[in-house]
């Protein structure tokens, strides 16, 4: 059974200032979205960040464009070149445990998490606005060494519904249902170096005879 989450120590904003809460509350995430702080310890994450130092990361690529973000993946990648999930490096031992605490969050079986997603953010990388590709369901990630502004927006009348939180380190975080699906997010330059451990499961399974 998932975990109960908490409400993160971050700000949630509406995109109409014009209509601030009465009581100063902030308003709800989005639906589908959980987040828990402080469910790694300091230990675990100065382990990680370590075992992160020896990894032959790349920067993304994104149909000719290359991103300035490093990533390093396991289990599967998605090729954004052919548009197809294929497979990537066995997920090592090391990041199983993190597996576990990642799918227990989530309610989950960790062997239903077949995607793992290492990314390094060095100063001054961010992401843009994006989906998750539909291949896969649930996201599930792991923010590390610093904290970082996680925004969300999606369509509303002639401009956007906005929402945005804090990303502690050593947090986990769920997208499922219409934070997946109904909303895009991003993330902006980061200040100091950040790793986040993302964890998928597939939407229809992985693909036959990969």
């Amino acid at each position: 059974m998932a975990s109960q989450p908490v409400r993160s120590p971050g700000r949630a904003r509406p995109s109409r200032p014009d209509q601030p809460s009465l009581f100063g509350e902030p308003p709800a995430l989005p639906e589908g979205f959980a987040y828990w702080p402080d469910r790694i310890t300091p230990e675990e994450e100065r382990d990680l960040a370590a075992r992160f130092a020896d990894l032959d990361f790349k920067p993304f690529e994104f149909q000719g464009y290359v991103g300035n973000r490093r990533v390093m993946p396991f289990g599967w990648r998605y090729d954004y070149g052919r548009r197809q999930v294929e497979r990537a490096a066995d997920i090592p031992d090391f990041l199983l445990p993190l597996r576990e605490r990642a799918a227990g969050a989530a309610g989950l079986d960790p062997q239903a998490l077949q995607q793992v997603l290492v990314t390094q953010y060095e100063p001054g990388a961010g992401i843009g606005w994006h989906r998750d590709r539909p291949n896969f369901a649930d996201v599930i990630g792991v923010s590390l060494l610093s904290p970082c502004l996680f925004r969300f927006r999606r369509e509303a009348g002639e401009g956007f519904e906005r929402i945005s939180l804090t990303l502690e380190p050593r947090s986990i975080y769920l997208m499922r249902g219409p934070s997946r699906w109904d909303w895009r997010h991003s993330i902006p330059p980061a200040k100091a170096l950040r790793y986040s451990v993302t964890f998928r499961s597939f939407r229809d399974g992985p693909p036959a005879g990969a």
